[in-house]
């Protein structure tokens, strides 16, 4: 559950009370946001299903309905951009350098499930900053190529400074991709993949490929969350949702 100090850091952009319309008159009482939001993250951190909500929470149904609500109108992205603001101005984010990698949600189904060697899949792509903290996170089917996905992660970033590097594997490795980012005053730095026959990486910055480990490390901190290691929702919306918040 969230401590005090950071529901109130992030209260006033949850809506506010408001009446439940039912087929009986007068509604049904509104729920406190707050433990609404705990249950949420419950589902989130343990992956049960949301019938398995324990009473002491809101019901499931309650939960499940403002949890969609909140996504679709934007709520989980005001208030991660939010916490985005606060920790650049107090020098907590360093944007000189981001990391970037993709990692496979197994999914049961839905929509924008793709398929893999592996099976059906949704792709979460994160970018980390120097420090390991999250700037930006965004999903796709698992079959799309994460050079294929830059553009769509660098949109869904928490703040509208962009990183003035960003570090990735060797996947990364695309003339194409390079240039992409160029336009956006963004130098991409990838080692060569073995196909390659023209060398245009410069060995001294790919020193900065060393500290990859931080996107690594964030990546270790979101699933543990188990409602991201295994996809159950049928829209992609929701998911993304889930991703969100393990990142908020």
């Amino acid at each position: 559950d969230l401590t005090d100090e950071q529901w109130e850091a992030i209260k006033r952009f949850v809506p506010g009370p408001e009446r439940e319309r039912t087929t009986t008159k007068g509604g049904r009482p509104w729920r406190d946001p707050r433990d609404v939001l705990h249950a949420i993250l419950w589902i989130l951190r343990t992956g049960a299903p949301w019938a398995d909500l324990p009473r002491k929470y809101p019901p499931y149904q309650t939960c499940h309905r403002r949890f969609q609500k909140w996504e679709r109108e934007g709520v989980l992205d005001r208030i991660l951009r939010a916490i985005a603001r606060d920790l650049h101005q107090r020098g907590k984010l360093d944007l000189t350098e981001a990391f970037i990698d993709g990692t496979h949600a197994g999914a049961k189904g839905g929509l924008d499930v793709g398929i893999t060697r592996r099976g059906k899949a949704t792709k979460i792509m994160a970018v980390a900053d120097r420090n390991g903290l999250p700037l930006a996170v965004w999903t796709a089917p698992g079959q799309r190529g994460e050079t294929t996905l830059v553009r769509d992660t660098l949109r869904g970033r928490f703040l509208n400074a962009l990183p003035q590097r960003l570090i990735g594997d060797r996947a990364y490795d695309s003339d194409g991709l390079d240039a992409e980012l160029k336009e956006l005053g963004i130098e991409m730095i990838a080692p060569h993949h073995p196909t390659r026959k023209r060398i245009t990486q410069d060995g001294r910055q790919l020193r900065r490929y060393r500290r990859r480990w931080h996107v690594e490390r964030l990546f270790a901190w979101m699933m543990r969350f188990r409602r991201l290691v295994t996809r159950y929702e049928h829209n992609a919306s929701n998911f993304l949702g889930f991703v969100k918040l393990a990142v908020s």
